[in-house]
């Protein structure tokens, strides 16, 4: 998972009294009191004001940006976007016509390079160097919103160096204390010392509560940065108040907190309580957050093959990025993309999976409000691509095992730029991981400051960058500490890398410790390890030990044996119909079975109803298709038919997923049936009232 950033734009609201003071104190120079004594500024008391907020503040006086404010605070976001547009063709030199159509740019559609188009021509004509300059030109609330909004773009686009230098001219110019929001760009650029001794020196010097909130939020995600276990979860607990307090109902509503709190809990293997946050995070929406708490809860779910719940966990996921503000959209977009194509993945609509990774990569990130940054994405989204181009291939090469010779042959053909793009998508995931610390990061359980992989993924990498190095790497993180809370996941590795070496002996000695050890909400992690030790125990002829590992892999995952692009060895049983004969032969043909006398039972029947089953030799059914029989089609439609639904039914978690709900994970503009828009509805609305 990503550590996400509590909060990040340099304050407004409480800059107006400032400015107020700084203003007089520019006019008159310096102000004397009766008794001819310098005024003591923090002795005055001034009343909050009442007026409703433009731009941050409650003084802006222009009627134009009066009237966008107006529009803005009752959503009328065309009419803000044509006033702010009018505003800049009467006014093209106008610094507060350019900040003001930048900040609908940007808060209302989400769209940055433009705002930030907006926001450098406000700045070219605000050139200002000194307060005395900015106040008498009479554009210092646009000067100052503008190196803010600056400032925060920048850190949102990647651009931490320069989000630090609009921070130091906000500071030398108006004399702003930014240090709370220098901790965060300096996390960012892995700057981990600068960033606890920026954070201390919040702590030190600040008793705004918000302030001091964000240090702490800075000082745990500086100790996370270890490849060791944290200590102490202190500082994380104190991001969200000095009290820690991470009991109190009322802080249900800091999403953010809750979901980090959820993400150093992950790193500290605490799995039950990292999901309690979560489920303490998905009771109130929040359409300002970052942090969707849906897409970890999706995660943690699939991890542990709670199959049904993770279906609803996506329809959840869905309702809420439909109530997400739009900046808050473009930045977690890649986050609901690549946790949607993993489900997909396992559920078996690798080409939808396919579409929904190519999207998170080909599309910039905003994710400057997560620990992670562009790179980690990319990497993971270029190995989930391959992953979904490799099942999708397989897909193919099962579908083609019940045609015809020439349309076999055509659909293998055309299947063959399914592997190319499985090629590519490799060749780019390894060379985003051939970096040592990244990749050495990368194999310590949940990550935290690294994008999420789910840990059934991540022995993956050991075929991107090879069994070697991933070996020589794995040590060295092992003796860095990175397995310190649990080996299980060292030894998994280990049985993935023997797998890769054909060492069948290792593959089986480390897949028992791994499984011995690993947590129990590791399902498909162990299915994995359990696939691995069936090849290898069924190469050493101990068939019953194979099957059970068989077993066990595809009951936890039934898409295991697809994506490892390994067969299962099936001893067949038939009725002797010519529908049975032909999908036998069908069936045989397809890469996901080979036979032999001592494997698995594929139970194939005409009888009442048309059926294949698999089975294990003691008779207990695995998966199993069965449908009427078809009185207008012959045996061989039939048998073929049956054939392809028996993969699909064997080899996926069994739901069905409409066109028009793919279309929706897509972020399709496309219009939905008033079915589903109702169905929709009434899950929000249940969602709403819980």
């Amino acid at each position: 998972m990503s550590y996400v950033l509590l909060a990040s734009r340099v304050g407004r609201s409480c800059l107006n009294r400032m400015l107020a003071f700084l203003a007089c104190l520019l006019i008159q120079h310096v102000a004397y009191s009766q008794d001819d004594l310098p005024l003591d500024i923090g002795s005055i008391e001034i009343p909050e004001s009442r007026l409703p907020l433009c731009f941050g503040f409650s003084d802006v006086s222009d009627l134009r940006a009066l009237a966008i404010c107006d529009a803005l605070n009752l959503r009328q976001n065309v009419k803000a976007r044509e006033l702010s547009e009018l505003w800049l063709r009467n006014e093209p030199e106008s610094p507060a016509a350019q900040f003001a159509l930048a900040e609908v740019l940007f808060s209302v559609e989400g769209n940055m390079p433009r705002a930030l188009f907006h926001l450098n021509r406000a700045e070219e004509l605000t050139d200002y160097e000194t307060l005395e300059e900015a106040f008498n030109s009479g554009n210092m609330q646009w000067h100052y919103l503008t190196l803010s909004q600056l400032s925060y773009v920048h850190q949102l686009m990647g651009e931490q160096l320069k989000s630090l230098e609009y921070l130091d001219k906000l500071s030398r110019i108006y004399g702003q204390d930014v240090e709370s929001f220098r901790g965060w760009p300096l996390i960012k650029l892995k700057q981990y010392e600068a960033a606890r001794a920026s954070a201390n020196q919040v702590l030190q010097n600040s008793e705004n509560e918000r302030e001091r909130a964000r240090a702490w939020n800075t000082l745990c995600a500086a100790e996370l940065a270890s490849l060791q276990p944290i200590d102490s979860m202190s500082a994380c607990d104190r991001a969200i108040d000095e009290d820690e307090d991470i009991a109190n109902q009322a802080n249900d509503y800091d999403t953010v907190y809750l979901t980090n709190a959820s993400e150093v809990s992950l790193s500290l293997l605490e799995i039950e309580q990292a999901e309690d946050y979560l489920d303490r995070a998905t009771r109130y929406l929040n359409p300002d957050s970052v942090a969707d708490p849906w897409i970890y809860k999706l995660y943690l779910t699939m991890n542990q093959a709670r199959f049904d719940e993770a279906r609803s966990a996506l329809d959840r996921m869905l309702i809420w990025r439909e109530q997400q503000e739009p900046i808050v959209n473009v930045m977690n977009r890649a986050e609901h993309f690549l946790v949607s194509a993993s489900f997909l993945l396992l559920a078996g609509y690798a080409e939808d999976s396919i579409k929904l990774t190519a999207t998170a990569l080909n599309q910039p990130d905003r994710n400057g409000s997560y620990s992670a940054d562009d790179a980690q994405k990319d990497a993971y989204a270029a190995l989930l691509n391959m992953m979904a181009n490799r099942a999708e291939y397989q897909i193919q090469l099962e579908n083609a095992a019940s045609m015809d010779l020439v349309d076999s042959l055509k659909s293998q053909i055309a299947a063959i730029s399914l592997r190319f793009d499985a090629w590519r998508a490799a060749r780019r995931a390894g060379s985003l991981f051939a970096e040592f610390d990244v990749i050495q990061s990368r194999l310590r359980p949940y990550a935290p400051l690294d994008v999420h992989i789910p840990e059934w993924i991540e022995p993956e990498i050991a075929g991107l960058i090879g069994p070697g190095v991933t070996a020589n790497i794995l040590e060295q993180a092992n003796n860095n500490g990175a397995f310190q809370l649990n080996p299980g996941y060292y030894f998994s590795y280990l049985t993935e890398i023997a797998a890769l070496n054909n060492d069948h002996a290792e593959t089986i000695e480390a897949g028992r410790r791994a499984l011995a050890r690993l947590p129990q909400q590791e399902a498909l992690l162990k299915a994995r390890i359990s696939a691995r030790m069936a090849d290898a125990l069924w190469a050493g002829e101990r068939y019953a030990e194979a099957l059970d590992s068989y077993e066990y892999a595809l009951r936890q995952d039934p898409s295991i044996i697809r994506r490892l692009e390994t067969s299962i060895p099936v001893s067949i049983e038939q009725d002797g119909s010519e529908f049975s004969s032909l999908a036998s032969r069908y069936l045989l043909r397809s890469p996901r079975f080979h036979e032999h006398p001592n494997g698995l039972v594929l139970n194939i029947r005409s009888t009442p109803d048309l059926s294949i089953c698999l089975n294990s030799r003691s008779a207990t059914n695995i998966s199993c298709y069965t449908t009427e029989v078809g009185s207008t089609q012959g045996s061989k439609w039939n048998a073929q038919e049956l054939t392809r639904l028996f993969h699909t039914q064997a080899f996926g978690l069994g739901y069905d997923i409409s066109k028009a709900q793919r279309s929706i994970l897509l972020g399709s503009s496309v219009i939905l049936s008033s079915q589903l828009n109702d169905n929709l509805r009434q899950n929000r609305d249940t969602f709403l009232n819980q």
